[in-house]
C-alpha cells in the first residue's frame, strides 16, 4: 500500500484592517513601568543620567571658559608657527 498525500490547511494570522487598538498594552500604566525599571536598575539609570546632566550643566556655565581655552590654543599655535619661521632665519 502506497502513501497517500494528506491535504493540510494553512493557518494565517493577520490583523484586521478595522482593528484600531494594535498596541494598547504599551501605554497602559506607563509611569508604573518606568518606576519599576528605574527602581530595579537604579545604578544603570544613574550612570546614564549623570553624564547627561553634567554635560548640560558644564556647557551652560562654562561657555566663556571654553572660548578662553580655544583662544589660548590659537595663540599657542600662532606663537609656535612664528617661532618656527624665525628659527630658520639664523
Amino acid at each position: 500500500m502506497g502513501k497517500q498525500p494528506v491535504r493540510m490547511k494553512a493557518v494565517v494570522y493577520a490583523l484586521s484592517p478595522f482593528q484600531q487598538k494594535i498596541m494598547p498594552g504599551l501605554w497602559k500604566d506607563l509611569p508604573g513601568k518606568i518606576h519599576h525599571k528605574v527602581s530595579e536598575n537604579w545604578i544603570s539609570a544613574t550612570l546614564l543620567i549623570t553624564p547627561l546632566v553634567g554635560v548640560y550643566a558644564v556647557g551652560n556655565v562654562d561657555d566663556i571658559l571654553v572660548r578662553d581655552i580655544a583662544g589660548l590654543a590659537l595663540l599657542y599655535v600662532q606663537n609656535f608657527q612664528e617661532k618656527e619661521k624665525l628659527e630658520h632665519r639664523f
